[in-house]
């Protein structure tokens, strides 16, 4: 949560109030002054300080294992969305998904009402690494592999990053394969998979970032982050 945010909410300042009690050197995070408003913070990783006051945060931070069929949107007219498949009790007004898998995309997905870690994860210079397992229609090889560690170029020119291609299984008929990528293009794998000719049949994501997806989570099924695993994105609190 926003500083500036958290310190009007719960001491019920006015914007000057808040203004002042940083230019004060009144607010310390982590037993630093903090001169920064914007930044993001959460009393379950930071020690927030305010005019003597110790301030704590109750944002919520949820793993979903995403089945297929539903949008990964706040709401849509004609399917379910990721959104329906939390609970009423666990419901947020600002809670949303980091990013986005296609309606026939499963897998991980984080889900949170913290806007400001959502957006610095997504930010193409953080190059947060996110792991696929995809099946594919044909036979891949080593010279896709190749291909794909020299970045892929789309049709129409545009060039993905370098990726990292391991072959799990691989037959004339289909394969199984795991993609990592550091940015997030539109349909990014589907088509680094159509500019070699081959196409994905089935596609899930495992990790983002420090995130795996848990074996123990059912399609459909999702949980709070566990303390370590938002330890594990600390980093991206700025």
């Amino acid at each position: 949560m926003r500083l500036d945010k958290l310190i009007e909410t719960r001491l019920q300042t006015t914007r000057k109030e808040m203004k002042r009690l940083f230019l004060m050197k009144r607010v310390t995070v982590d037993n630093e002054v903090e001169l920064n408003p914007q930044r993001n913070v959460d009393s379950q990783l930071h020690d927030i300080v305010v005019a003597g006051q110790r301030l704590q945060t109750n944002q919520v931070y949820y793993l979903l294992n995403k089945p297929k069929g539903v949008v990964t949107a706040k709401q849509d007219v004609y399917h379910r969305t990721v959104l329906d498949l939390i609970n009423s009790k666990d419901q947020r007004s600002e809670l949303y998904p980091v990013g986005r898998l296609d309606r026939d995309t499963t897998g991980l997905l984080l889900l949170t009402d913290n806007g400001q870690l959502g957006y610095d994860l997504l930010q193409p210079k953080e190059e947060v690494a996110k792991t696929y397992r995809a099946v594919v229609n044909e036979l891949v090889t080593e010279e896709d592999v190749n291909a794909f560690s020299k970045g892929v170029v789309f049709h129409g020119g545009i060039i993905c990053q370098p990726a990292e291609l391991k072959i799990l299984f691989a037959s004339e008929k289909a394969s199984t394969v795991e993609l990592t990528i550091h940015e997030g293009k539109f349909h990014q794998v589907k088509k680094m998979f159509l500019a070699c000719g081959k196409k994905v049949v089935d596609l899930q994501r495992l990790t983002m970032g420090p995130l795996t997806l848990p074996a123990d989570l059912a399609v459909s099924s999702y949980r709070s982050l566990t303390l370590e695993e938002l330890r594990q994105l600390k980093k991206y609190f700025r």
